[in-house]
């Protein structure tokens, strides 16, 4: 497989854990009073949460921005379960541990680490501080930045779910990705390609070399061609873009082959499905990420060993957190849009 330098590469190490330092009282934090357009998204004053129990207490370095945290802004997603307003938004984050439960914790204080936030149950990670559970953390990977780490998490877990633990990619299956230029697409593409699926991606003509370089054998340009007319069949459909989106799902179960699996990703949009893939012979899932410390420690391996990749597509301040969140809605984001939150 071959890849395209990203950017200059940050390197780092992993902190030597450190005498514990109180953390601030109050700290600032992206929020939101109501639903609505990405102007609702406001810097505020918010109080530093305490951890309890196993939670950890992380100071954020850099938080990744997601497509589900548009939607929650928009009052979909997980709107339903926010706590009241204000509160800080997303679920991605890298930065040191200030508060652990305990002093021989496997995350030490002045630990570098990466994880998800139990965001909406706690704060999100647009803040300068977050709560973390300790089986949603892993070390951050040596060879990434922390902007860099901040872009991995809920994708690669989203990525690693869709085409290891459910797809089951191995040597010779054919695999279709929906979207392989965002940011869960464009890590399902290097896994899928690592385990030896042949792999098949929908995205636009100007991300064709660059799906290739990740380990796409076939690119088709999804604004000039129709997928179901141009792929054979194959075994696995992973669906990014959802039934919503030009009827992609429902056109995706006339090239899976009998028995073949969709994995439909943008959920509760296609109450048919399951009748839908049982009359064409085949069988089809949702997919839920799961924020898993263990799997992401073995996503940093294979980052670290530069196995895979990270793309981080544009860095902003936390103040222009608005000005993120247009840009991913405009959907022609490759990879991932990360905030700086504060300095290393």
């Amino acid at each position: 497989m071959r890849f395209r330098p990203l950017r200059p590469e940050s390197a780092s190490t992993l902190a030597a854990p450190s005498a514990p330092v109180a953390p601030p009282e109050v700290m600032r934090g992206v929020v939101m009073d109501s639903p609505g357009d990405p102007a609702v998204l406001r810097v505020a004053e918010l109080a530093v949460p305490e951890p309890v129990l196993s939670e950890v207490l992380v100071r954020v370095v850099a938080a990744g921005v997601n497509p589900i945290d548009a939607k929650t802004r928009s009052g979909a997603g997980v709107a339903a379960a926010l706590p009241a307003a204000p509160a800080a938004l997303g679920f991605d984050f890298s930065g040191v541990v200030v508060q652990a439960p305990f002093e021989s914790h496997p995350f030490p204080v002045g630990t570098e680490v990466f994880g998800m936030a139990a965001f909406p149950r706690t704060g999100g990670s647009y803040a300068e501080y977050v709560l973390a559970p300790s089986l949603s953390l892993a070390r951050k990977p040596a060879s990434l930045s922390h902007v860099e780490a901040a872009g991995v998490p809920l994708a690669a877990l989203t990525a690693w779910g869709l085409v290891v633990e459910t797809a089951l990619a191995h040597e010779g299956q054919r695999m279709l990705i929906h979207a392989g230029s965002g940011g869960v697409g464009h890590f399902a593409v290097q896994f899928a390609a690592y385990f030896g699926a042949h792999v098949i991606v929908t995205g636009s003509a100007r991300n064709r070399d660059w799906l290739r370089d990740l380990g796409a054998a076939e690119v088709i340009d999804h604004e000039c061609d129709r997928f179901e007319e141009a792929v054979a069949p194959v075994d696995v459909v992973i669906d990014l873009v959802g039934e919503a989106a030009g009827d992609t799902g429902s056109r995706s179960l006339r090239v899976l082959r009998r028995g073949g699996l969709l994995i439909e990703v943008p959920r509760g949009a296609w109450p048919g499905m399951a009748d839908a893939a049982a009359e064409a012979g085949v069988r089809a899932t949702g997919y839920a990420v799961v924020p898993d410390g263990a799997t992401l420690a073995t996503i940093g391996r294979l980052l670290d060993s530069r196995a895979v990749q990270v793309y981080v597509d544009a860095v902003l301040d936390l103040d222009d957190a608005a000005a993120a969140h247009t840009r991913l809605e405009e959907g022609h984001t490759r990879g991932k849009i990360v905030l700086r939150v504060s300095d290393d």
